[in-house]
């Protein structure tokens, strides 16, 4: 199964960079994964909440096939702990060619992006910054990779 991480906007801070590349070559031993970043939206200050949303979704749609499974990162989504996020990882490894995990905007996503996932997950109650999210979700998806394959990193 291949998964992407499609995200909006660029991660601007470095350390967060440095790490996120760190977990991303990390995961590249266990499975494909990449990382696909749509660029923020431009001259943003007379569109709405909604129509930045719009935008956006229209973006993230365009990355996606018919066949792709899509899971989006919401406050609303399954909460998991850790272990069962590693078994729902491999559920998919089972059943999907692709997997796309999308963290989106700051307002959210569009009603067509909504429609068009299959899940949503919520990695916490907390609100993290948008670039944090980034590096936690990572993380979490090396964190189960190790899990899966009954690797030491995870203590339960």
């Amino acid at each position: 199964m291949r998964t992407t991480l499609l995200l909006t906007g660029k991660t601007t801070d470095k350390h967060i960079v440095a790490l996120m590349d760190d977990y991303i070559g990390r995961i590249g031993h266990y499975m494909p994964f990449t990382v696909t970043v749509i660029p923020e939206l431009k001259n943003t200050k007379n569109l709405t909440e909604a129509q930045q949303k719009e935008r956006e979704g229209e973006l993230i749609l365009k990355q996606i096939q018919p066949q792709d499974y899509v899971v989006l990162l919401d406050e609303h989504g399954k909460e998991m702990r850790s272990v069962d996020f590693a078994r729902w990882l491999s559920q998919k490894q089972q059943v999907c060619r692709q997997l796309f995990l999308v963290i989106g905007g700051p307002y959210g996503f569009s009603p067509a992006v909504y429609a068009r996932a299959q899940e949503k997950i919520s990695l916490s109650l907390m609100t993290f910054s948008h670039q944090m999210v980034r590096l936690i979700l990572a993380e979490q998806v090396y964190r189960a990779c190790t899990i899966i394959k009954g690797e030491p990193y995870h203590h339960e």
